[in-house]
C-alpha cells in the first residue's frame, strides 16, 4: 500500500476510534434506525479508503464522512422498496430534524449516546451491551464473550434492541439531569466493559492513549458531571487503581503475571493515589454500591505496596459484601478463590462447586480457578482436565501461555 494509502487507512481508523459513537448517534437521530445508519456509516469509510489517497485527507474528516453517509441515506430514503415499506411521515426525514441533535449537553459526546442507549424503553439486559457495540464498537463475539453467554444469543439481543429503539421511536437526545440516575448502571457498566474488556491490550504501557486510559476518561468525566453519584466516583477509582499495574501484568516475554507474583515496584504510585482519592470521594457521600466494593478490593491489593503482604482476610470479607450486592460470576469465583486463600484450596472448591449459574460452565475463570485449586489438592488428573478446559475459552495469548505452561508443570 502506497504511503497516501497508509495515512489515509491510520486517519479512518483514527476517527473511527475517536468518534465512532457519536457519528451513529447523528446518523440515526432522524428515525432511530441504528443499522442503517451504521451500515451507511460503513459505506463512508469504504468510500473515504478509497478516495483519500488520490484527493487527500479532508481538513475535517468527521464532516466528510457525515455527509457521505447522509448521502447514502437519502439513496435509501428515495429508494421505491424503502417508500414501499415506510410510512409516509417517516420515510424522508428532514435535514432539520437530522441537525437538531445536541450532545454538547454533555462534556463527552460518548457518554450521551450511552445515555441514550440506557432508555427504560429498552430491555435492561441489552443497555450495555448495546453501548459497547453501538457507542465504543466492540465485535458481538467480544461482548459475548465477555457476558458468558453464546455469540449468536448475543447477537439476537443486540438486533433486538436496535429494532426497539426505531420502532418506540426513542429519540436520540441527552436526559435531563434528574433522569440520569435511573440510568446510571447501565452506563457504568458498558464504561466498566471498555476496560475489562481489552484490559490486556495495552500491557506494559502505561499511557492513557488506550481503551484502558479512555475508559478512565470517561469515569472520571462522568463522575464529575454528576459530582454526587458515590458509584461514579467508585468505577474511576476502579479503573484507576487497576490501571495502575499495567505495566507489572506482563513479562518482557509477553507471558501474564498473576496479580499474587506481581512486582509492586512497577506499579504506578501517582494512579493509585488518584485513584485512592476517587475512593475516598465516593465514601464520603455515604452509599455503598458494587463499584465502590470493587475499587475496594483493588485497593486492598494495591496496599501490598507499602506493606509487602497481601490481606486475604480483608479481601474475604470485601468478596463477601461484594456478593450480597452483587452476586456475578466473576464475584462469586474470586470470592471462591479468597476462601481458598483463608481456609484452604478444599473450602475454596466446595464454594465453586456450589455456585448454581448455568452460564459458569463457560466462564474462563471458573475453569482456571477450578484447575488451581484441584492442583494444590493433589489431583493432578483432574487439574489437567480443567486446565485444558479453560485454555479452551481463553481468547487472549498471555493468558493461554501462562495456563499452558501451569498445566504442563501439573507432570514435572
Amino acid at each position: 500500500m502506497a504511503s497516501g494509502g497508509l495515512a489515509a487507512q491510520a486517519r479512518a481508523e483514527s476517527v473511527a476510534r475517536a468518534s465512532y459513537g457519536r457519528l451513529v448517534a447523528v446518523l440515526a437521530a432522524a428515525n432511530g434506525d441504528i443499522p442503517m445508519a451504521e451500515d451507511a456509516l460503513s459505506d463512508a469509510f469504504v468510500t473515504a479508503l478509497s478516495t483519500w489517497p488520490t484527493v487527500g485527507i479532508p481538513d475535517n474528516p468527521e464532516g466528510w464522512l457525515i455527509t457521505v453517509a447522509r448521502n447514502r441515506q437519502r439513496d435509501v430514503w428515495k429508494s421505491a422498496a424503502h417508500l414501499n415499506l415506510t410510512p409516509l411521515d417517516d420515510a424522508t426525514p428532514t435535514e432539520s430534524t437530522m441537525d437538531e441533535l445536541d450532545l454538547d449537553a454533555i462534556p463527552d459526546k460518548r457518554l450521551a449516546l450511552m445515555f441514550v442507549c440506557a432508555h427504560p424503553a429498552i430491555d435492561a439486559s441489552a443497555r450495555t451491551p448495546l453501548m459497547l457495540q453501538t457507542v465504543l464498537g466492540f465485535e458481538s463475539a467480544q461482548i459475548a464473550t465477555a457476558f458468558a453467554l453464546p455469540h449468536a444469543a448475543m447477537a439476537q439481543r443486540l438486533v433486538r434492541a436496535k429494532r426497539r429503539i426505531k420502532d418506540a421511536r426513542i429519540r436520540f437526545a441527552v436526559p435531563e439531569r434528574d433522569e440520569m440516575p435511573s440510568r446510571l448502571p447501565a452506563v457504568l457498566e458498558a464504561i466498566y466493559g471498555t476496560y475489562s474488556i481489552n484490559w490486556l491490550v495495552d500491557s506494559g504501557s502505561d499511557t492513557r492513549d488506550s481503551l484502558a486510559g479512555e475508559a478512565l476518561y470517561l469515569a472520571v468525566t462522568l463522575a464529575s458531571l454528576l459530582g454526587d453519584e458515590p458509584e461514579a466516583f467508585g468505577l474511576a477509582a476502579l479503573i484507576c487503581l487497576s490501571m495502575a499495574r499495567t505495566a507489572a501484568r506482563t513479562s518482557p516475554e509477553g507471558l501474564l503475571i498473576p496479580l499474587a507474583e506481581q512486582d509492586p515496584s512497577l506499579w504506578n504510585t501517582a494512579l493509585i493515589a488518584e485513584g485512592e482519592s476517587y475512593l475516598q470521594r465516593a465514601h464520603d457521600l455515604g452509599r455503598i454500591g458494587r463499584f465502590q466494593l470493587e475499587a475496594a478490593i483493588q485497593s486492598a491489593h494495591c496496599a501490598r505496596a507499602t506493606t509487602g503482604v497481601t490481606d486475604w482476610t480483608a479481601l474475604r470479607t470485601l468478596y463477601e459484601g461484594l456478593v450480597r450486592l452483587a452476586p456475578t460470576l466473576g464475584a462469586l469465583v474470586s470470592l471462591a478463590s479468597t476462601i481458598a486463600e483463608t481456609t484452604g484450596a478444599a473450602s475454596g472448591l466446595a464454594f465453586l462447586d456450589g455456585i448454581d449459574e448455568p452460564a459458569i460452565g463457560r466462564f474462563q475463570p471458573a475453569w482456571a480457578t477450578r484447575a488451581h485449586l484441584l492442583a494444590e489438592l493433589g489431583r493432578i488428573a483432574d487439574a489437567a482436565v480443567a486446565y485444558d478446559t479453560a485454555i479452551s475459552l481463553t481468547t487472549d495469548a498471555p493468558s493461554r501461555q501462562l495456563l499452558e505452561a501451569r498445566a504442563a508443570a501439573l507432570w514435572s
